[in-house]
């Protein structure tokens, strides 16, 4: 694990720690992948009719495809391809031109295991490869993580050939920080939710929905004094780990200072400024420094859009109730949170919000793979999310068999019948 995590942090830019435990996450998928015999087992029922039996099939759909994205170069293949495996299907994965190595060494690891050639493929490319696959006739599904619009793109021109899809598109995950909340514990969760990995994850935690000016007040200067000790650079600096890397390219990095100008412009109050950041030695690295807005509103692009970097933004609610009503009103409907003591309101919480990952004094919560991850809204595309019972249901196809084995082939009726089947 140690070697893959190192090239990970190499190629990618996160640090060790956190290359660690994309693999660890992704390795669940294949521990669930182990069982998959038993949710692939389908059902029977005896004896429908005198004679008559009925029984299903979950039989696999043949090749299918994976699309994924540069941040999880490890975990989110291995979201699609134990599953689609282990269902009897072989598999594609075309993964990120940014970070393509993590695929040839699983692909390496698994031939290595015995897997048979041609079971587990790895395509290189870009969009044209992407196109190849999602109108190759002999593509049966295609599984998809990356931004909204490309999302809907995929899922779009995957389903107009007859494609099974799932696309997860992107996200501006909230969370509500209620006044009865252990300030320190939430505090610690929403620093790491919302600087891990330099916020390039769909579930970072972009939006803390404060109630109330004390409850801001007392955040942000919890906030502003952990920003002030983080160490970004390099995965690992002279021996030393970092809390936050480098951002995927110089594109991206420009990308996320033209939305902190943007806030700035719009009126949002910066408090803390990431887009000078310089590390010694790595002057031209990509680095974007942590970056904290407060009197955030919700007109402004900071807020609206998914800018998959390190911004943190905070926005004063006067109550629980304008702060739900908030998440509900956004386009994207990934992963929401709630800090509170309070049973009663996190029980409100977790009933009306309209996201599909939920987390009680939890920031980022990403279930277990023997749950399903995925969201609402634009935040996905298609019926199935991923891994899990949904996992196995997207990677297989229902077939049901009614069968007839009399005691005797001398049949009481030997007419012809033109009316619908009754089993009598």
């Amino acid at each position: 694990m140690d070697e893959l995590a190192r090239l990970i942090s190499r190629e990618h830019g996160k640090v060790f720690s956190d290359a660690v435990g994309e693999l660890t996450r992704g390795l669940e998928v294949v521990e669930f992948a182990c069982g998959i015999p038993h949710l692939q087992k389908g059902e029977h029922s005896a004896n429908v009719a005198t004679g008559v039996d009925s029984h299903s099939l979950m039989q696999p759909l043949g090749v299918c495809a994976g699309i994924t994205p540069f941040n999880f170069p490890a975990m989110v293949p291995m979201w699609m391809f134990p599953v689609a495996i282990a269902t009897g299907n072989t598999f594609v994965l075309k993964p990120s031109e940014k970070d393509p190595s993590l695929a040839l060494a699983l692909a390496r690891l698994l031939k290595e295991a015995g897997l048979p050639d041609g079971v587990f493929n790895v395509v290189q490319g870009d969009k044209e490869s992407v196109d190849v696959l999602l109108t190759a006739p002999e593509v049966q599904a295609v599984s998809f993580v990356g931004s909204t619009p490309i999302a809907e793109y995929i899922y779009t021109t995957a389903s107009a050939h007859g494609k099974r899809c799932q696309a997860l598109g992107g996200a501006k995950n909230h969370c509500i920080l209620m006044p009865d909340a252990d300030m320190g514990q939430a505090a610690n969760a929403i620093m790491g939710a919302a600087f891990g990995a330099a916020g390039e994850r769909c579930m970072a935690l972009s939006v803390v929905l404060a109630v109330g000016d004390e409850t801001a007040d007392a955040l942000i200067a919890n906030l502003k004094g952990q920003i002030a000790k983080m160490s970004v650079g390099p995965g690992i600096t002279d021996g030393k780990e970092n809390d936050m890397g480098p951002v995927i390219s110089t594109q991206h990095k420009a990308k996320i200072c033209d939305y902190i100008t943007s806030g700035e412009k719009q009126g949002a109050t910066l408090l803390v400024d990431g887009r000078d950041f310089k590390v010694k030695g790595f002057e031209n690295g990509y680095f974007v420094g942590p970056t904290l807005f407060d009197n955030v509103t919700p007109e402004m692009d900071i807020y609206q859009e998914e800018i998959f970097g390190p911004v943190l933004a905070v926005v004063r609610v006067p109550d629980f109730e304008t702060g739900l009503k908030l998440i509900n009103q956004h386009e994207y409907g990934n992963g929401t949170a709630i800090f509170t003591r309070d049973g009663e309101t996190a029980r409100e919480f977790q009933e009306n919000v309209q996201a599909g990952m939920v987390g009680i004094n939890i920031p980022i919560p990403v279930p277990m793979a023997f749950h399903s991850f995925g969201g609402w809204k634009r935040s996905i595309f298609g019926p199935l999310n991923v891994h899990g019972n949904d996992g196995v249901r997207f990677y297989t196809r229902m077939k049901t068999v009614t069968s007839r084995w009399p005691a005797s082939v001398r049949l009481e009726h030997h007419e012809s019948s033109f009316t619908m089947p009754t089993m009598e």
